[in-house]
């Protein structure tokens, strides 16, 4: 009796946590397909076609005002339960300079970053390691004893002149910058190392997604990390080049194909100044007069719930020429967490898929139109499938969203 007991009781509990996997799956899955803000064009009013079909789901018959024109839309669950308030900004309707041209991109760090500690030789033959578990990958070094450090050189400079004595460095670390003591190992040559690699730039090849009329630019739709580190870098600027594709790899299942360029890393190469590198994408500024390099084309900005699973296409540059492709829409995250993530694309069309075999590296930025309009841009390449990868809405790179 008593084991029968307790399997009903076990059955019960199974059962119980099934309901709350259930109930927990059910709401992100809502919570993704169902937007925090949405933005609608003064002209033609608020459709919901996109997320109104959804299973349980009712919106409010009133409609809460709040300030700046804006308003919140309520949004049910069986008609009865508040889920969420959807905020409403109408704004006009607008249209942004789209590209689609392979570029190259170089920026410098804010700071020298940290990638690892290491290993000293020392003269007495002994291994040492003086900033372990002092400095931590994803540190960024901005002064030695109180003297602004800039570059790499900066700290080589600096180091030499320290004599072996204690040096205080200071460490941007989580948007905080603290002072960390460190004691320099006199390496087999004679000369004072912190036992730290480092690096103060990068570069790489992306594609530009728009420029505005006032000539801000926006490009690859995800931010540029540290590929040792992983952390999104923090930059103090940098400049947006024209690059020259020399040839493509393409994509495999497991192996993502690539765009290999040369860029020129002189004035009259330059196209803009990047001043910011988010999760969202690079911005920057471009002159009038550097617009003029390239092949815009105005089209309209489309709002993310008027996108649509179905046929669209993309804008890229894979051999020295910007092209439209065809491609397919097939799924619509409205509110991921990721923003770079919102929704997923597959390249149909042959001639792309026979140079690149869908999405390469280089690629991210690539304008994504659906219906005559500039909805977001490709951001990331599935690497058993490179067929497929995610894009990001226009709004999340403009600073709409």
């Amino acid at each position: 009796m008593y084991q029968k007991r307790k399997y009903k009781h076990f059955i019960l509990l199974c059962l119980v946590l099934d309901l709350l996997t259930m109930v927990f799956l059910g709401y992100r899955y809502l919570d993704r397909k169902i937007p925090d803000e949405i933005h609608i064009d003064k002209n033609s009013g608020l459709d919901l076609s996109q997320i109104s079909n959804l299973p349980f789901v009712s919106f409010g018959d009133t409609i809460t005002a709040s300030g700046e024109g804006s308003y919140q839309l309520p949004c049910r669950l069986f008609g009865k339960i508040a889920f969420k308030n959807i905020k409403v900004k109408p704004t006009e309707a607008d249209t942004i300079l789209v590209s689609g041209s392979t570029v190259g991109i170089y920026m410098e760090t804010d700071g020298v970053l940290v990638i690892d500690t290491g290993e000293i030789l020392s003269e007495n033959g002994q291994m040492q390691d003086p900033a372990k578990n002092i400095l931590k990958p994803g540190d960024y070094i901005v002064a030695l004893n109180e003297q602004k450090i800039s570059c790499k050189q900066d700290l080589i400079n600096d180091l030499e002149t320290i004599d072996g004595k204690p040096v205080t460095v200071s460490v941007r670390r989580n948007n905080s910058t603290i002072p960390v003591s460190l004691s320099p190992a006199q390496d087999a040559s004679g000369k004072y190392k912190l036992g730290i690699w480092v690096r103060d730039d990068t570069q790489g090849i992306g594609t530009l997604t728009y420029v505005t009329q006032s000539g801000t630019f926006g490009a690859l739709g995800h931010g540029i990390s540290d590929i040792d580190t992983g952390n999104l870098l923090s930059i103090k600027g940098g400049n947006l080049y024209c690059a020259q594709i020399l040839g493509v790899q393409k994509g495999e299942k497991g192996s993502p194909g690539e765009l290999s360029g040369l860029i020129r890393y002189d004035a009259d190469n330059i196209l803009g100044e990047i001043s910011e590198n988010s999760k969202n994408g690079i911005f920057g500024i471009m002159d009038a007069w550097r617009m003029k390099n390239l092949d815009l084309k105005k089209i309209p900005i489309g709002y993310k719930q008027d996108l649509k699973t179905g046929p669209a296409s993309i804008l890229c540059c894979t051999d020295g020429e910007v092209k439209e492709y065809a491609a397919e829409i097939t799924r619509i995250d409205m509110n991921h967490e990721d923003s770079n993530k919102s929704f997923v694309i597959r390249i149909t069309d042959k001639e792309l898929l026979e140079k690149t075999g869908g999405i390469v590296q280089g690629m991210s930025g690539s304008p994504v139109l659906q219906n005559g309009k500039l909805f977001g841009a490709v951001t990331h390449v599935f690497v058993q499938d490179s067929t497929g990868g995610y894009g990001i809405f226009i709004e999340n790179m403009t600073g709409n969203a």
